[in-house]
C-alpha cells in the first residue's frame, strides 16, 4: 500500500473508532448505558429514571443510536431502547473501571455522598457464591421488577425498593439477607438493607450488579 494511500486509510479508520469516543463523551449517555445494561426501556422510562425530560433523553439516544451503541424496537406505540450488544456493556464497566482507577475525584464523590456505605458490609461476588452454595444467604433483586425479568442472579427474589417494606413478613429472620441492585453506584440496596436492619434482619449489600455477574462469565436467569 502507497505510503499516502496508508494515511488515508488510518485517518479514515480513526475517525470511524472516534465515533464511539465522541459518543460517550456525555454523563447523561453513559447514565442511559447504565440503565439499558439492566434491560431494554422505552425513552419515557429512561428519561423518568435519569431525570431527563422526554426531548432530552431522545436526543442523547439518538447519538448513542448513530453511534450503533444501542438498538432500537416498536412495540405498538412504544419505542424500546436496548444495547446493541454486550460488547456495549463491557465498554461502560470498562470505561467505568478505568475512571475508577485513574480519577480520584470519583473518590471523592463516593466518600461526600456515600460515606455510610461501609457500614452496610458489603460483600463481593465471591462471597455471596459460598453462601448461596451454602445455602445460609437470602438474596433479594431490589430493582424494578421489569429489569429483574429482563436478567437477574440465579436464586435471587424479585422484591423491589417500593414494595420491600409491605412484603417484610414474607422473609426469614434467622438467614443473612444480601440486597443487590445495578452495580456500585446505585443506592437502591443501601436504602433496602438500612430499612431491613431497621426491622431487626440482618442485610448486608453486594458491591457489584448483574453486569459486573454477566462480566464474569456467571450465569443470568431469566
Amino acid at each position: 500500500m502507497q505510503k499516502e494511500k496508508k494515511r488515508t486509510f488510518k485517518n479514515l479508520l480513526y475517525e470511524q473508532f472516534a465515533r464511539v469516543g465522541k459518543a460517550l463523551a456525555s454523563g447523561h449517555r453513559l447514565e442511559l448505558l447504565d440503565v439499558l445494561a439492566q434491560g431494554e426501556r422505552t425513552v419515557e422510562s429512561l428519561a423518568e429514571e435519569t431525570g431527563m425530560s422526554v426531548a432530552s433523553a431522545s436526543q442523547h439516544l439518538q447519538v448513542l443510536r448513530a453511534a450503533r451503541l444501542v438498538e432500537t424496537r416498536r412495540a405498538g406505540v412504544s419505542v424500546y431502547y436496548r444495547l446493541a450488544s454486550e460488547q456495549v456493556g463491557a465498554l461502560w464497566l470498562a470505561l467505568r473501571g478505568v475512571g475508577e482507577a485513574h480519577l480520584a475525584e470519583i473518590d471523592r464523590l463516593v466518600e461526600t455522598f456515600l460515606q455510610d456505605r461501609e457500614q452496610l458490609s458489603p460483600i463481593t461476588i465471591a462471597e455471596l457464591l459460598e453462601g448461596l452454595r451454602a445455602g445460609r444467604v437470602i438474596l433479594l433483586d431490589v430493582r424494578p421488577a421489569e429489569e429483574y425479568q429482563a436478567g437477574h442472579i440465579p436464586q435471587a427474589i424479585s422484591l423491589p425498593l417500593s414494595t420491600l417494606e409491605e412484603r417484610l413478613v414474607d422473609l426469614p429472620r434467622d438467614q443473612e439477607i444480601v440486597a443487590y441492585c445495578r452495580g456500585p453506584y446505585c443506592v437502591f440496596a443501601d436504602e433496602a438493607v438500612a430499612i431491613l436492619r431497621e426491622q431487626g434482619y440482618q442485610a448486608r449489600r453486594l458491591e457489584e450488579g448483574v453486569p459486573d455477574w454477566r462480566r464474569l462469565g456467571l450465569p443470568v436467569a431469566v
